[in-house]
């Protein structure tokens, strides 16, 4: 009897860590590395001298694009009217305004048919993103030279940020 305790204790012990040792060596080198890498470098890269001056009152959602433009690399400032929108417009030299069309002092009507009438500013690309659905403001908006528009209702903040780099020629 002390013969087949000694030789079933043996071999029982010899496969389980041939078979430990095994599964573990393979799992966690290949798939960790190849998804960390590709989506963290790709998006941030070519935004980081772009400029967005965002005009928008209402402040919590100016800091939902905040926050989301910021991660996306983008330089930006807000301002929360259009009397403000012109002054930093001159100021910070923007590529990109998204300009609300709702909004105290200066509407952003007024906004975009004095930055298209004023040398300094006229080819900022401009973005209204306004909750005005109507055909005719529309029309407006792009008579007085707007580069795109984008009813809030209608659209999620990673439609905004794919317009924003269309128009960026990104």
């Amino acid at each position: 009897m002390s013969i087949m305790d000694q030789t079933t204790p043996t071999p029982a012990a010899a496969p389980q860590p041939d078979a430990q040792t095994q599964p573990a060596v393979p799992a966690p080198t290949t798939p960790p590395q190849a998804p960390a890498a590709t989506p963290a470098a790709a998006p941030k890269a070519p935004t980081g001298s772009k400029k967005i001056l965002l005009v928008e009152d209402d402040d919590a959602l100016a800091s939902v694009y905040m926050t989301r433009l910021q991660a996306e690399g983008f330089d930006l400032k807000r301002v929360p009217n259009g009397e403000d929108a012109l002054a930093t417009a001159l100021q910070f030299k923007p590529d990109l305004i998204l300009l609300d069309v709702m909004m105290p002092k200066v509407s952003g009507f007024d906004v975009l048919d004095i930055l298209r009438n004023t040398p300094e500013t006229n080819n900022i690309k401009v973005i209204m993103l306004t909750a005005l659905s109507q055909d005719s403001d529309k029309e407006r908006a792009t008579e007085l030279g707007a580069d795109d528009y984008l009813v809030k209702s209608q659209v999620v903040i990673a439609d905004v940020v794919d317009r924003i780099r269309h128009h960026l020629g990104m």
